[in-house]
């Protein structure tokens, strides 16, 4: 679970404009950011499915929200990615 302080810093450092929350680029690096976090509870706890299917549900939704991005906006999806670290 994300503190409220971790998606606000999250959330400024993707945002487009000020009050930016709901973007395809904050959607997709707040969804990292958990996925992190879940992961690394998961090494912790490998038992843990109900954790498992969330996080299976999470890296869905993020896939959904990148193809929607790359689709519309191929250089703000180049951008993301490279910034987040994800593929390549």
């Amino acid at each position: 679970m994300l503190t409220t302080k971790k998606k606000m810093a999250v959330m400024k450092s993707t945002a487009r404009h000020d009050m930016d929350t709901g973007s395809p680029d904050v959607q997709v690096a707040l969804l990292s950011k958990q996925i992190d976090e879940l992961a690394k509870h998961l090494k912790k706890n490998p038992k843990d499915f109900h954790s498992r299917r969330g996080l299976l549900q999470m890296v869905a939704d993020r896939r959904s929200h990148l193809r929607y991005l790359e689709t519309s906006d191929k250089r703000r999806y180049n951008a993301l990615i490279k910034k987040l670290g994800l593929k390549k």
